[in-house]
């Protein structure tokens, strides 16, 4: 195997000025087919894709499978990137997509943990909880203390588990990666009123199950 690349220059030396290069530029050389550049993009965003992929199976065997076939699927695609989004904005659709056809093929569920899910999420939900089936502040407060008890915790993760897919998607994309909704909807192929309908149905079925907790 050659020391060089294919610009004839050593490959260590290669190697520290692609880590120089925007992801722009990569992207360039690597739809013309510079597997270099490719893995030096994969280099730049593998740490936070395989988070990514963890969050749907919490599993490592799967999440190195995911992030697989997301880098495969993303080599043979580049072709079609537009660069209309960024390129680790784009790889997280397709490890998203990875993701939810590796659940499918096998019959389960994006597996989303509630204690990966941001304190203030659940923390409105209480508060909403409580107006809702109170209309009272006080017990909303009363509620917000008890959040981090073992038992509700487990009963609000229940309630995330059958969370249908669409709905669970959107849920962890946006309260667990804390993603925009307009992100959101780019790496799933969703229309922005879409994502808001869905997160607002999954956010909704939270705070039922809370206030069914404290009734």
């Amino acid at each position: 195997m050659s020391d060089r690349d294919g610009d004839g220059k050593p490959l260590a030396q290669a190697s520290g000025a692609l880590a120089e290069l925007s992801d722009d530029i990569l992207v360039e050389r690597a739809r013309r087919k510079d597997e270099a550049a490719f893995e030096e993009l994969v280099g730049r965003y593998e740490e936070k894709l395989y988070r990514l992929a963890m969050r749907f199976v919490r599993n490592e065997t799967d999440a190195q499978e995911i992030l697989q076939e997301a880098f495969l699927s993303a080599w043979r695609n580049l072709p079609t990137f537009e660069g209309r989004a960024q390129f680790g904005s784009w790889m997280y659709r397709v490890t998203a997509n990875a993701a939810l056809m590796l659940l499918r093929g096998r019959n389960r569920h994006p597996e989303v943990g509630v204690d990966d899910v941001e304190p203030h999420a659940l923390e409105d939900a209480v508060a909403e909880s409580g107006q809702t089936a109170r209309g009272n502040s006080d017990w909303a407060g009363r509620a917000d203390e008890q959040l981090h008890s073992q038992q509700l915790r487990q009963h609000i993760q229940a309630s995330v588990d059958r969370l249908p897919d669409g709905l669970r998607t959107v849920f962890l994309l946006r309260d667990v990666e804390e993603l925009s909704t307009e992100d959101t909807a780019e790496l799933l192929g969703l229309s922005v009123p879409a994502v808001k309908t869905r997160l607002h149905r999954a956010r909704l079925i939270l705070r039922e199950a809370i206030g069914r907790h404290f009734a």
